[in-house]
């Protein structure tokens, strides 16, 4: 990154930074579910294709009858034209990039059967927008990709740079694509940054915008972080697992986070402390996460 490089924030004008009301997220069986329970014809024949196309490298694990039948339903419903290849692979999901309407996205899809159940369930409980939520592994997972999606659209409010997310069916995420022609955005820790100071600063502001707004990111770092070229911009990715204020880990979460972003920049050079930080990110008063 260049010294001239504007890490902007979002502009905080017209931004209605959310307090502490949480929305209610319904988590009951989506219209793919009703798809997959009565199959027609056109999308056993959308099933087909999908499972032809190299770039899908199709494993039970990932697609489901249901998870097709949600890809199915967003692209009836407009979200997604055509599929492309994989952006990133991993152990709970894998992320696809695809044509929209009018623009790029994204195609986050998380495992069913090989997501951290355990994981999940313990960033879910303490949840207020999750109270009651069942036992089982799928309710969990469908729940997650609802969180994120709610998280996403917290943060965006609250004036940080998140993808922008665009809609949910049933595991699947569809959201804003973040990167080039020539692949994905690259994350902070794969470039080389020649004013780390000014980046800091951004990424403290997003902490405590974060904060203000009662959500914790609870896995920040320079790997949670990718730099938009096109915007000369921070932005904050994996919000999955952000957790709210009252989360009995809260607390523990944001002390950590603390001690990541910390723990990277001082590695740039910079004379910062996790604690100093934490007391950024919660001030003003009063600190929800000590209630």
């Amino acid at each position: 990154m260049g010294q001239g490089t504007e890490f902007g924030l979002v502009d905080l004008e017209d931004v209605d930074s959310p307090g502490d009301e949480w929305e209610e997220i319904d988590v009951s069986d989506t219209e793919a579910d009703r798809i997959a329970r009565k199959r027609d014809r056109e999308f056993e024949q959308f099933e087909e294709r999908i499972k032809d196309a190299e770039q899908f490298k199709v494993e039970q694990s990932v697609f489901d009858d249901a998870t097709f039948a949600a890809l199915y339903k967003l692209v009836q419903d407009g979200y997604v034209e055509a599929f492309g290849g994989p952006l990133s692979t991993g152990k709970e999901a894998n992320v696809y990039h695809a044509l929209g309407d009018d623009r790029e996205v994204a195609v986050k899809i998380y495992r069913i059967n090989a997501s951290n159940f355990r994981q999940m369930r313990d960033y879910l409980e303490g949840d207020p927008r999750f109270e009651g939520l069942g036992g089982k592994k799928k309710d969990v997972v469908l729940a997650w990709t609802k969180k994120e999606l709610a998280n996403l659209r917290r943060a965006q409010a609250a004036g940080v740079r998140v993808p922008e997310p665009l809609a949910t069916e049933r595991n699947v995420l569809v959201m804003e694509y973040i990167g080039t022609d020539d692949g994905r955005a690259k994350r902070l820790g794969e470039v080389h940054i020649e004013n780390p100071q000014t980046a800091y600063e951004v990424m403290r502001e997003y902490m405590r915008r974060l904060y203000s707004a009662g959500l914790i990111h609870g896995d920040l770092s320079e790997y949670n972080v990718v730099f938009d070229e096109s915007e000369g911009q921070l932005v904050l990715i994996d919000l999955g697992q952000a957790v709210t204020v009252h989360h009995p880990n809260s607390r523990e979460f944001l002390e950590r986070d603390c001690r990541n972003v910390a723990g990277y920049f001082s590695r740039q050079g910079l004379e910062v402390t996790e604690d100093d930080l934490l007391e950024f990110v919660t001030s003003p008063e009063p600190d929800p996460s000590r209630n």
